[in-house]
Parts: structure tokens; C-alpha cells; sequence
């Protein structure tokens, strides 16, 4: 069938074969679909969604566009995580180490920034020579050695996504339950995991923003995972408000190193260790959460997962005295303040204003091939649940002679919502699906 009839058909809503979704699949890894038709293809699932078995075969069939890897002989389980992207999402940076401390091989292949939400490649890059673009060879080395190492899709790992993905995020397709599914596990099973711990995303933040979509997309990603062998638990979890207080990479890399030596922001650090003891509990290393939990906060207290961290760091070409010596990150000194317009109770700050502020000021991109200035970004004074005057300092931004600064401030100011009476908020773990 040629291609424009693909389309078409998916387009009027029918369902694609296995082989008419190779032919996509293929076409895109191979380069002999052109962009324009693999984003009109992209479009048409976009509206016109996909079946179970759609699904299942479009991901398979990504997976298969490369090469598939192999981890029988370590000595440990194998265990990744993954979110679908928030606003101050810093989690895997945190409990990949303390993952990896407890016993845990995570092979972390992750992605650059989509949309208003940051990449974890990005902020990795933030930490001068750090190198996410290892070839195959050296993550298998540094992954035996340490238990951990993260990098960016290769060429031979699931050619056929890095391509979509990349073409979604400028084409307006990346709120797609089939197509994120097909993505993230695409990669996940060329990974070689055994199990994955899911973080999806819901509220203003999310790609997810309503909790009836993202309990759609939690139980599209298990059920798509365990079809393919890899035990999956997925959570979701509240993005109404940035995760911790800081937002852009290089700040984001500050806080993570913060909350590795015990300080820094309460949501991120127990969400962390919620996450990372679900990988180890997943993996078998403890019998329960509680020992499970209980094991994670051994190896933070102990030093052992920054320890992990530094020697990451290391291994991958970075300079492991930004673990003592934050100021080599190069964040920006220049400021701007942005301050409560009333008095009262800030019951919310909008993180989808607050992750576009960023992009703004160049923290993230919105063209697939754009760099990003990884010394800018956003820092709370505040967080919601607290009662402000006006004129008190909320937040502070990190910009660069002024770029994006007034559409970024102006983003940064309607994102408060202040009430005469407080609200009550919402927890920040919302459901789990098993």
C-alpha cells in the first residue's frame, strides 16, 4: 500500500496491520519515509488513537528497528524507571544511585526536553564533560562496573523512536497515550530490563492533565510491558506544582545533589525514595515496600548513594567536584525577582506556565534540533500551602541578558493563584497500578 493511503486509512480511523505499522516503523528508522508524511502519520494516530493490539505491535516493532540488549550474567536484577515528564522532575537523577547503591543494575536510556517539561539528558549535560553520548561498549562497561549508567538513545537502540520522538515534540503529537506507550517502552525493551517502575505524570504540569488520562496511559504502559515480558508497576503522581524549587538543568543537578547529602526539598526526596525502593521491592532485593524503603534511606544516610553519583559522574567524563564545588555548574547570576501582586493564601503554582517561562528564557526547546542554555531557569522562594504578603518575593529568575525575561516573568506571575482562604492540596502520590 503506498504511503499516502497508510494515512488515509488511519486517518479514517481504521486499524493498522502489523505489516502496514512495520511499514511506518521502517520507514522512519531507514529514513525512506520523508518527515512530512511520518508527522502526518503522527497526527492521524494523534486524533484517531490506536487498538490494544496497535499498540503492542507499534512498540514491539520500534524496539525491533534496533538492537535489542542482553544482561543474563549480572548478578543482580535489572530495573529501570521512567516519567512521563513534569516540571522540576529530578527523580531519576536521585534515585537512579540509591537504586544502584542497593543492589540494582539500571541501564537508563533516557530523553532530551519535550515540550514544557525538562529533559534528564539535559540537565546531565549541565555537569561540565559529562557524556551522554556513549556508545554501546561503554555503557555496558560502566553498568557492570558501578551498577547504573545513563545515557541518550544511540543509533542501534530503537532507531525508529528517536526519530518520532523528535518529530512529535515539534508537531504538536506528544499528548498521545498510543504513541507515548510505544515510545517509552520501545526503548525500555531495548534496554534489556526486567522490570520498570513507571511515574505518570497528572494536573497542570502533565501532558496527563486530567487524573482520567493518565490512569489511561499508567494502565496502556503495564499492560503493554507485561505483553512484552517486563514486569511493571506503574504510579501516578501530582504535577499541579513544579517538583522541588528549583527548575532548569543545571539547577535541577544542584538539588539533586543537594537531597543525595540529606538536604533539599521534602516532595522530591520522599518521592525519590518511593521510586527508587519500588525498583528495589520490583527487583526482589527486599520482601516489602517498608524493607524496601527502609534500605533506600540506609544507602541516603550512609553517603552511599552520593557516593554512587560521584563515581557516575566520573565514569562518564564529568567532573565529580561539582559534588563539593556546585558553582562549576555555571548557573547564571543574573536575577529577577518576581513577587506576590496581593496577600493571601498561594494555594497553587501553575507548572505549566512555570516549565514554558523556562523555555522562554532557554532552558528548553521548541524545535528538535535547538541547544539550551543549561545556567538558566527558575527558583521558588515559595511553594504552595503557605500565606504570602504582597510584595514578597516568590521566585527568582536565572536568566541571560534578558532573554525571554518578560514573557518568562509575565508566565512566572499568572502562575500563582492567590486565595483569601486556604485550599486544601492535593497529595503528591495519587494511585498505583500494579
Amino acid at each position: 500500500m503506498l504511503i499516502p493511503e497508510l494515512i488515509r486509512k488511519k486517518r479514517e480511523g481504521f486499524t493498522l496491520s502489523e505489516s502496514e505499522l512495520q511499514s511506518f516503523v521502517t520507514g522512519a528508522a531507514k529514513g525512506t519515509w520523508p518527515e512530512y508524511q511520518l508527522s502526518a502519520m503522527l497526527m492521524a494516530i494523534f486524533f484517531e488513537g490506536m487498538t490494544t493490539r496497535e499498540t503492542s505491535n507499534l512498540t514491539q516493532l520500534m524496539a525491533s528497528s534496533g538492537k535489542i540488549l542482553s544482561w543474563g550474567d549480572l548478578p543482580g536484577p535489572v530495573i529501570d524507571k521512567h516519567s512521563t515528564g513534569g516540571v522540576g522532575d529530578k527523580t531519576s537523577i536521585i534515585l537512579g544511585p540509591l537504586a544502584a547503591a542497593c543492589g540494582v543494575y539500571v541501564p537508563m536510556i533516557s530523553g532530551r526536553g519535550l515540550g514544557h517539561t525538562g529533559g534528564t539528558l539535559d540537565k546531565l549535560e549541565s555537569i561540565p564533560g559529562f557524556n551522554v553520548r556513549l556508545d554501546l561498549n561503554s555503557f555496558d562497561k560502566i553498568l557492570r562496573t558501578l551498577g547504573i549508567a545513563m545515557i541518550g538513545q544511540t543509533s542501534e537502540i530503537a532507531p525508529a523512536d528517536r526519530i518520532l520522538y523528535s518529530l512529535r515534540d515539534v508537531t504538536a503529537t506528544v499528548e498521545s497515550i498510543p504513541l507515548i506507550t510505544a515510545s517509552i517502552l520501545s526503548k525500555k525493551i531495548a534496554e534489556g530490563i526486567q522490570g520498570l517502575i513507571m511515574d505518570v505524570k497528572t494536573g497542570m504540569g502533565a501532558f496527563m492533565p486530567e487524573l482520567n488520562q493518565a490512569r489511561k496511559l499508567a494502565k496502556s504502559i503495564v499492560n503493554t510491558a507485561q505483553k512484552s515480558g517486563i514486569r511493571c508497576q506503574a504510579i501516578i503522581t501530582n504535577m499541579d506544582s513544579p517538583l522541588g524549587y528549583k527548575i532548569g538543568n543545571a539547577l535541577e543537578i544542584q538539588e539533586c545533589i543537594e537531597i543525595l547529602k540529606g538536604n533539599g526539598p521534602q516532595d522530591t526526596l520522599e518521592l525519590s525514595i518511593h521510586l527508587a525502593a519500588k525498583m528495589v521491592l520490583l527487583g526482589g532485593i527486599r520482601p516489602d515496600i517498608h524493607q524496601a524503603t527502609e534500605l533506600v534511606q540506609n544507602k541516603l544516610t550512609s553517603g552511599e548513594g552520593l557516593a554512587k553519583f560521584e563515581a557516575l559522574i566520573e565514569a562518564q567524563g564529568g567532573d565529580p567536584r561539582v559534588i563539593d564545588n556546585p558553582n562549576l555548574l555555571e548557573i547564571s547570576s543574573q536575577t529577577f525577582e518576581v513577587k506576590a501582586s496581593e496577600s493571601g493564601w498561594l494555594n497553587a503554582i501553575d507548572a505549566s506556565k512555570l516549565g514554558w517561562a523556562a523555555c522562554y528564557l532557554g532552558a528548553g526547546r521548541d524545535k528538535a534540533e535547538a541547544s539550551v542554555d543549561a545556567g538558566v531557569g527558575i527558583i521558588l522562594h515559595r511553594k504552595p500551602s503557605c500565606k504570602v504578603h504582597k510584595g514578597d518575593i516568590i521566585m527568582e529568575i536565572r536568566h541571560r541578558n534578558g532573554k525571554g525575561l518578560e514573557k518568562a516573568s509575565e508566565l512566572c506571575l499568572h502562575a500563582l493563584v492567590i486565595d483569601e482562604q486556604p485550599q486544601k492540596e492535593n497529595g503528591l502520590i495519587l494511585e498505583e497500578i500494579l
